[in-house]
């Protein structure tokens, strides 16, 4: 079991900067970069550019989300780390299920006029996300290593979820046009931005509940809804960067 764990561990963590440094490529360097090119140039440059880089942006993606899986299952659910003071029962099963069932819910909200507005689609979801972390702390007993890595796991599931049933296929559609110099669905343009913007404020978060999962350092439901905030509040600020730098 534990060369199995040291094993999953590795190849999650390269396919972890394999999906992650794309993800951030295309939305503090490709995005800026793409608005000072015009259309001829963008139909030379991104049937060539755009689908080498989606090929390792989403198989990252389908690496890491599996071997985090199967981590979970061989540290949590095998190795016992799962339980403060409850033990397996409804309230477990139910919130496993959330945590990976998580994606059709922020679906159907950013689907939804709720999900027009980036502020007020985030402030749903975090309400819901409260009620989430403090189930799992007192109802279903967790321990603060449980939920931490759980609400990693639910991030890092809906991020997935984005990349090969939103991202991807709108990318497909988008490059086919931009190649034939037509001009691309510009519903499904904001579509795919939004969710690429949405997994770039998911992923900060995502790092720290990986990392101090590990730890009981700050173990409270508390600070893992603040350290969420505060996850979001440095993606924020590093695009507000990515706008400012210039090429030569």
């Amino acid at each position: 079991m534990e060369i199995l764990q040291a094993l999953f561990r590795w190849i999650h963590i390269v396919a972890g900067i394999i999906w992650i440094g794309h993800l951030y490529f295309f939305n503090w360097v490709n995005g800026p970069f793409q608005a000072t090119m015009d259309g001829p140039t963008k139909k030379g440059v991104n049937p060539q550019l755009m689908p080498r880089a989606l090929f390792w942006f989403r198989w990252g993606a389908a690496w890491t989300w599996v071997t985090g899986v199967l981590l979970l299952l061989l540290v949590f659910y095998h190795g016992g780390l799962l339980f403060e003071s409850g033990h397996w029962g409804v309230a477990t099963l139910v919130m496993i299920a959330v945590t990976f069932l998580a994606f059709v819910v922020y679906d159907a909200i950013f689907k939804s006029g709720l999900g027009k507005d980036l502020k007020t689609g985030a402030g749903v979801c975090f309400a819901i996300l409260v009620v989430i972390v403090l189930a799992e702390a007192y109802w279903a007993g967790w321990s603060y290593r449980a939920y931490a890595i759980h609400t990693g796991a639910l991030f890092g599931t809906i991020m997935a979820a984005n990349v090969w049933m939103r991202i991807w296929p709108a990318q497909q559609k988008i490059i086919t046009a931009t190649r034939d110099g037509q001009a691309p669905d510009a519903a499904l343009v904001a579509m795919a931005g939004a969710r690429s913007r949405h997994n770039t404020y998911m992923s900060v978060p995502l790092v720290w509940m990986m990392i101090n999962a590990h730890t009981t350092v700050l173990s409270s439901p508390i600070w893992v809804l603040v350290m969420v905030l505060v996850g979001w509040a440095a993606v924020y600020q590093l695009y507000t960067k990515s706008g400012q730098v210039k090429g030569f």
